[in-house]
């Protein structure tokens, strides 16, 4: 491990602090500043000659600038001769830009994709990528991770009665399953319709039994909570006892926050993937640390060793 240094990007620096504290190494020193013109100028401040080099940063709350910035350190560190630069990404924004399923648009995970490679990264470390063929748009290795261990150490230590594990849409049923297969519960299945782009979505019906049963919502991320919320509502008229959710990722903002306070989840799992200050706002919500599932992906990566061990954990 002597051989490795790990820097922060600005969206991520709690969540590297927390990495290097699990490994035992110190954090690379690094600043990244924005000036009054929009332009992003990084520097690293120690050498990086023949190192492994981990760069740590969500592309979450301010895409385009984290984006930006991630391609400015990735090309910095080539160019200060490191042996080879990995780009930890704990949540990958542009993954929802996936496909082309209207005329004239762009499949912006495909071209952010490209442009990271291009800069630098020869190996990128994500985690819930919104789908698992993402991992395709990538010349270079991809390690797609799972926060679904974490949550269902959890979900084992909750008293539940009852339970039955609920897909928000048809989109997730395989991550859904997953869930279901490990926990031993039941599943159902909101049927989700997207009319625009406005972040809001209606859900038609549900499928599968939740009467009388506590409902796990799980998703890999909510923006406005638009889906998650509604969803929670349905449950609530179908007679559902307890409500509760699950998100690999939050983006939600204050008044999204709000709108959690006032509705049926009774509490909200998610993880450290973003740092996003809003959720100090609900005492419904409960922060899970991946930061133990990346350094050990760290680790591995940086002594040669198969990563295989973290998927028989699924």
């Amino acid at each position: 491990m002597d051989d490795i240094k790990i820097f922060p990007g600005s969206s991520s620096r709690p969540f590297t602090e927390k990495i290097v504290q699990n490994l035992g190494v110190e954090i690379g020193k690094c600043e990244t500043l924005n000036f009054s013109d929009g332009n992003t100028f990084v520097r690293i401040h120690e050498s990086v000659r023949g190192r492994d080099v981990f760069l740590v940063q969500s592309i979450a709350l301010r895409p385009n600038d984290e984006f930006t910035e991630a391609l400015f350190y990735l090309d910095a560190f080539k160019r200060a001769s490191a042996a080879s630069v990995t780009l930890v990404m704990p949540y990958f924004g542009y993954a929802k830009g996936d496909k082309k399923d209207e005329p004239r648009v762009s499949i912006r995970g495909r071209v952010c994709a490209e442009c990271l490679e291009l800069a630098g990264a020869d190996r990128v470390v994500a985690l819930d990528l919104h789908s698992p063929q993402i991992q395709g748009f990538f010349k270079k290795p991809v390690d797609h991770l799972y926060a679904l261990p974490v949550f269902t150490e959890y979900l084992r230590k909750v008293p539940l009665e009852n339970p039955v594990l609920v897909s928000p849409d048809t989109g997730f049923i395989k991550q859904a399953r997953l869930y279901s297969e490990v926990l031993g519960w039941p599943m159902a299945i909101g049927d989700k319709v997207r009319r625009d782009h406005s972040e809001q979505a209606q859900i038609m019906d549900i499928i599968g039994d939740v009467k009388d049963r506590d409902a796990v919502i799980v998703d890999d991320f909510a923006i406005s909570g638009g889906t998650l919320l509604e969803l929670a509502q349905e449950l609530r008229r179908r007679g559902a006892r307890r409500i509760l959710g699950v998100l690999s990722h939050i983006l939600m903002n204050s008044s999204g926050i709000e709108r959690l306070n006032h509705s049926p989840i009774e509490t909200l799992l998610v993880t450290d993937s973003v740092a996003n200050p809003h959720i100090g706002l609900s005492p419904k919500i409960v922060t899970l640390s991946v930061a133990p599932l990346m350094a050990r992906a760290i680790r591995s990566i940086a002594r040669r060793e198969s990563m295989a061990q973290l998927f028989k954990e699924l």
